[in-house]
């Protein structure tokens, strides 16, 4: 995907600076948006900014003017341009959604921050933790709204399992595991670490209570094709409550698999994202430890374990595209001034475990503390 350029974004620093303020905040009127990006993601930003009542699309930029121009449409009213300076000098622009590659998101997000404007960015939402947590201070100097699109979080089964695992339905949170395997594409600029888990530490994050936290990495990995990094990875972070969360990408399997089970005190719940007729399945069966004053003296030490095997259902869950949700989500944190559920410091968190990740695997499999203080 190409992207705007960097001279570009400069100059609209300068030519706007702050002069859009935080437009948008409290009023009912649409709010015009620019897509920045019309690679991969950009069109599906493009639809959905498209067909909600609370943006109006006003601009698609990209380097390539007929790609974006061909993503509109012949008859669309949006305009279609390369000059990335000309969509932050418009005042009409309230906010900037940026779907090109992460190694530009700094310099196209922080030039539309600098600018007055509400930015989205597509996941990762920045090359590196550091380039990252300057986003987030420009945008809570400047009062505005940065949000990281981690689309899985806005699924209805997360959003549903996000309810029961916060509502304390599961009791508490024992294990996390999860699974994102298929075959290929095998990139060739990042690992399968940092193209495939991004989307499990998005819905990590998003699920688990606010005081439970990862404060350690492990990662291993492989790279058996000789791909020039690793195409098979295994993931497992320390939670601040000593429960365990694991994830296993991997871009050699023949088969595709997107299941998340996450093991509780009181039921266990499985997430299979590719069975369209029971994607959460709720089982009220585990394991239970008696306390040694409830056993005799004369009993052996294994009685204290005892099974449960209850029933298992599978709750109701509606239909609707995550994106349009992710959109909206966009559209109220604005309005309200409030924090979106996946904000700039939800895509530091996910930048935080990618690295420290990263530096474990160059050690063979170190356990690697986390960023504190998020």
């Amino acid at each position: 995907m190409k992207d705007t350029s960097k001279d570009g974004a400069q100059s609209a620093e300068r030519t706007v600076g702050q002069s859009a303020g935080i437009s948008g905040r409290g009023s009912a009127a649409p709010l015009g948006v620019a897509v920045v990006g019309a690679g991969y993601w950009g069109p599906n930003l493009v639809r959905n900014f498209q067909s909600t009542s609370q943006f109006r699309l006003r601009w698609l930029c990209d380097l390539d003017i007929e790609r974006a121009r061909k993503s509109l449409g012949r008859y669309s009213t949006v305009q279609a341009t390369a000059d990335y300076a000309a969509v932050l000098a418009d005042p009409s622009v309230q906010a900037v959604a940026v779907a090109t590659p992460a190694g530009t998101h700094l310099d196209v997000a922080l030039a539309a921050l600098r600018a007055g404007k509400h930015v989205l960015v597509e996941k990762p939402l920045a090359a590196t933790y550091e380039d990252g947590k300057r986003l987030v201070a420009e945008a809570e100097k400047r009062g505005l709204t940065l949000m990281c699109d981690h689309t899985y979080c806005y699924t209805p089964a997360v959003r549903r399992i996000r309810e029961m695992v916060r509502s304390g339905e599961l009791g508490e949170i024992h294990f996390v595991d999860s699974v994102r395997i298929n075959l290929g594409l095998v990139q060739k600029d990042v690992d399968v670490l940092w193209d495939l888990a991004p989307h499990d530490l998005s819905v990590l994050d998003f699920i688990l209570p606010d005081h439970v936290q990862p404060v350690a990495v492990a990662a291993t990995g492989a790279d058996p094709i000789g791909a020039g990094q690793s195409c098979v990875a295994y993931l497992t972070l320390q939670l601040s409550t000593g429960a365990i969360a694991h994830v296993h990408v991997n871009w050699l399997s023949p088969t595709k698999v997107r299941t998340t089970m996450v093991g509780g005190s009181k039921r266990t719940l499985v997430w299979d994202d590719l069975n369209p007729t029971q994607r959460v399945s709720v089982f009220d069966r585990g394991v239970e430890l008696s306390t040694p004053q409830e056993i005799g003296a004369d009993e052996r030490r294994d009685m204290l374990v005892s099974y449960r095997s209850g029933d298992m259902v599978a709750p109701a869950i509606g239909e609707k595209e995550a994106l349009r949700s992710m959109v909206e989500e966009f559209g109220d944190a604005i309005r309200t001034g409030r924090r979106p559920l996946t904000d700039g410091r939800a895509g530091l968190k996910v930048l935080d475990i990618l690295e420290a990740a990263s530096r474990s695997l160059e050690f063979r499999g170190a356990v690697v503390g986390l960023r504190t203080g998020l």
